[in-house]
């Protein structure tokens, strides 16, 4: 059966060319390629992610089976952004001292709120850093795609279910309850982030809007959202930490 989108029901099976899926669903790799970069450095190359997209776009099309109950446009969506993480992660862009800034940002959070008892503000951090807000900032963007933990990776964990995909590994069993220990954790510390914190990931995850249009939502201007996303995601780690350091 047909969709509005037009393929959204067929299997795996079916007779479309890879041109013709590209066609249909190019603009779902761009949406989602532009929606990462927003995330990375400016050294990232919207070329290239594009590119590993449409990977993940054919792979999703090579592996898709209508029965399993989504739709393929859901699926190819995890599936693209999971194929543009990857990339980002094969890169290794970051140089040593982004990783230290990040660790050491990380930790900042982690001492003060304990200190304190409560959310702590950038103001606050970069204090306790003894740095001033415009190298504090610097350091929140250019250490946000060196995260480990991400709804990216979550939904590729989605992605994995999708296809059923089992393991004879007999450490399997305590992987995947650590894993679900890890994801139930991490959706309460978002629950108990700062309201302005939780609203922009709903917005830019769940509702899928870019750092503009976040802006015009709340108010602010496109660096300030993306400042605050950065924040949210460096105090989730700090929370995080004895999971995934």
């Amino acid at each position: 059966m047909q969709t509005k989108s037009g393929y959204n029901t067929y299997s795996k099976k079916a007779t479309l060319s890879i041109d013709a899926i590209v066609e249909q669903y190019g603009y779902l790799v761009k949406k989602i390629a532009y929606h990462l970069l927003a995330r990375l450095p400016d050294s990232v190359d919207i070329d290239d992610l594009t590119q590993a997209g449409m990977m993940g776009l054919i792979e999703a099309y090579k592996r898709f089976e209508s029965s399993k109950g989504a739709s393929f446009e859901t699926y190819a969506g995890i599936r693209i952004r999971g194929s543009i993480m990857d990339e980002v992660r094969k890169s290794d862009w970051a140089p040593r001292s982004v990783r230290r800034n990040g660790r050491a940002v990380t930790n900042a959070i982690k001492e003060l709120e304990a200190k304190l008892g409560r959310d702590v503000s950038d103001m606050e951090v970069a204090a306790h850093m003894g740095i001033g807000m415009d190298e504090y900032h610097e350091m929140l963007h250019s250490s946000m795609s060196t995260q480990l933990f991400s709804y990216e990776e979550m939904l590729d964990s989605d992605a994995n279910n999708f296809d059923g995909a089992e393991t004879d590994s007999e450490n399997a069993p305590y992987s995947l309850v650590e894993e679900n220990g890890f994801q139930g954790q991490l959706a309460s510390e978002i629950e108990n982030l700062p309201e302005r914190e939780k609203l922009v990931l709903s917005l830019y995850y769940n509702d899928e809007l870019n750092l503009k249009e976040i802006g015009a939502v709340l108010g602010v201007s496109e660096s300030r959202v993306s400042q605050i996303h950065s924040q949210a995601a460096m105090r989730l780690r700090s929370r995080l930490s004895d999971w995934r350091d």
